[in-house]
């Protein structure tokens, strides 16, 4: 270790520990109630790809009308990227659905989902929207994805799939238990007479073409879509009807899991027979307190005991989650989002007394809580979670606990620098090698100190270095708010690690155009190099990054610290922070002393 003397002070100084992946500082300030998107600035470039409410689709010939045009559906939500390896080089595919349930004679009742193509300005890396003609005949650049003619009609499609290898399914989340449900006063799904799987007019499905089911039975599975023409090819009815909301496909090709948004949701997976056909193998629930395995199979080919998965697991005794949602996938490893519900014991304790179990971490929480039980109704579950399952072990363990806690919301200059509430949209990107989770806030509820006392909704987007083995809410980056009233959501990295696309779904009516619709972003640049960043370690485990900073100077460890200017002279003092802002600094060099009295020279640009 080198010592030196500058002016009165004595400084220690080490070499830089490691190299961020990210050559930059994407980190953004909280904006409180922004009536616009607050994204991170340069080097990243922000665009506004598609609006809904306000683009056109092109239609296909459904209910008697010829193909046409119409105005979009709103309420994006999931997003999914199909890349293009064939020889135009265009980039790919992006598919975004449509959680919004209307009724529309155009582009099919109930939800929906657009599909369009981008390429690369090679100038500006930015994406450009291609113009396509698909084999139908319909020509244009947005697409409404075909579900009528195929598979029948979807209803409030949230999450979804974006397999590694472009294959898409979109996720019918809203459950309803009749037909009359559906119709929603003719405001939902108009045509609810018996749906017969397999008929001329739709997809069919190996065991159960031929079978005769309620309409609303026909709601709420994963649906697969072809992006590149723009239909729906099949319903999994062999992955049981449910709730779902998210699911990722393993390297293997033949590996899936799934979330889904109910308390209780249960955790499955499937396992198909042959790689990369989903029609055959085996589905399973969720046991952690199975022996000799944790995933006890149910008879998928069964329809009624995929019609009624939820019965089904009960009856396996099945481990209950607080709304599972997003999944995704990274070093072999499983991540998915317990989004949470304020008091869940009144929506789960019929099924734990019929034989289903909780989490082991629901359990311990209501201890800490000083409750009997996670089905006691004063068991409460705020703000969720992200999980990890490790299929080597078969354990699910939390990953990322949400709050940190307020039984009443501080004002917003007693607020925490970081405060993850419910995570619900989950993904991972690559950036220059490094694996990282993007990870999106849907709120449940604004009290508790989901955010500050009379802010209302505000939801942010996180990223999360997955090379960190035990993460708190202080590893957040914060990369994006969305306007008020908006959720963020869809969040996902293209294939060569340039752009992050995310959607902002039913923004407040009163903020400017376009952020008063649903719309769709790309945030491109993420693999600039251009301000090297250290990450700069002392003795103790004491590390500060990034650095060179622009904004916020990030510590390992709270921490007293002194900042010094290039003259030894002391300019600020900070109690007890993990996180300082140094954007008002001039440009140039400084040097930061923690309490042990080491020091370490830092660089704002």
């Amino acid at each position: 270790m080198k010592k030196f003397l500058l002016g009165a002070v004595a400084f220690a100084i080490t070499a830089p520990m490691a190299t961020a992946q990210i050559k930059f500082d994407p980190e953004i300030d909280t904006a409180w109630t922004p009536a616009v998107a607050k994204l991170p600035a340069s080097p990243l470039k922000t665009q506004v790809l598609f609006v809904g409410g306000v683009d056109k689709v092109q239609t296909p010939a459904i209910y008697g009308n010829a193909q046409g045009e119409a105005l979009a559906k709103q309420w994006h939500d999931f997003i999914g990227f199909t890349p293009d390896n064939g020889t135009s080089g265009d980039l790919g595919w992006i598919s975004v659905n449509h959680e919004m349930v209307v009724n529309n004679d155009s582009i099919g009742d109930g939800g929906g989902m657009t599909v369009f193509k981008v390429k690369r300005d090679p100038s500006t890396d930015s994406l450009i929207i291609v113009n396509q003609t698909l084999t139908d005949g319909r020509s244009g650049k947005f697409f409404a994805v075909d579900f009528v003619n195929t598979t029948g009609e979807t209803g409030m499609n949230c999450g979804g799939i974006s397999a590694f290898n472009g294959r898409i399914w979109t996720a019918e989340e809203w459950f309803q238990s009749s037909n009359a449900a559906i119709y929603d006063n003719g405001d939902g799904i108009s045509d609810t007479s018996d749906f017969v799987i397999g008929t001329s007019s739709s997809s069919g499905f190996p065991g159960f073409n031929g079978q005769s089911i309620k309409k609303v039975q026909n709601l709420n599975y994963m649906v697969e879509i072809d992006p590149i023409e723009a239909k729906a090819i099949r319903k999994q009815y062999n992955w049981g009807r449910q709730a779902f909301e998210g699911g990722t496909v393993m390297s293997d090709n033949k590996t899936v899991y799934l979330g889904v948004d109910d308390t209780p949701g249960f955790f499955t997976k499937f396992v198909a027979t042959t790689a990369g056909d989903f029609t055959s193998g085996t589905t399973y629930v969720y046991k952690h307190d199975g022996n000799p395995s944790k995933w006890v199979a149910i008879d998928n080919t069964n329809l009624n005991k995929m019609l009624n998965y939820k019965s089904e697991a009960v009856a396996a005794g099945a481990t209950m989650f607080n709304r599972l949602e997003w999944v995704t996938n990274s070093g072999g490893k499983v991540y998915f989002t317990e989004t949470g519900r304020a008091n869940p014991g009144g929506r789960w304790s019929d099924e734990h007394t019929a034989g289903a179990v909780h989490a082991p971490h629901h359990v311990a929480r209501a201890a800490a809580q000083s409750v009997s039980s996670p089905d006691d109704a004063n068991y409460v579950d705020y703000y969720g979670r992200v999980l990890v399952f490790d299929p080597a072990t078969e354990n699910v363990t939390v990953h990322l606990e949400g709050g940190p806690d307020f039984a009443t919301s501080p004002t917003i200059a007693n607020y925490p620098d970081r405060h993850l509430s419910n995570p619900d949209g989950l993904n991972t990107i690559t950036i220059n090698g490094q694996d990282y989770l993007l990870i999106c806030e849907d709120l449940n509820q604004t009290d508790f100190g989901s955010t500050p006392a009379g802010v209302g909704t505000t939801c942010e987007l996180y990223l999360l270095d997955l090379s960190i083995a035990a993460p708190t809410v202080n590893d957040l980056v914060r990369i994006a708010v969305v306007p008020k009233g908006a959720e963020v959501t869809g969040a996902i990295g293209t294939p060569d690690g340039k752009t992050v696309l995310v959607n902002v779904q039913h923004p407040d009516a009163s903020n400017p155009f376009p952020y008063n619709n649903s719309l769709t972003l790309a945030i491109t640049g993420w693999d600039q190099a251009g301000m090297g960043v250290e990450e700069v370690a002392l003795e103790g485990g004491f590390t500060i990054f990034p650095n060179p900073v622009a904004r916020e100077l990030h510590f390992s460890r709270q921490a007293d610290v002194a900042i010094y200017n290039n003259n030894g002279q002391r300019i600020r003092v900070y109690r007890g922070k993990s996180i300082i802002d140094v954007s008002d600094l001039a440009s140039g060099v400084y040097y930061l002393q923690n309490e042990e009295g080491q020091t370490v020279k830092f660089i704002v640009e």
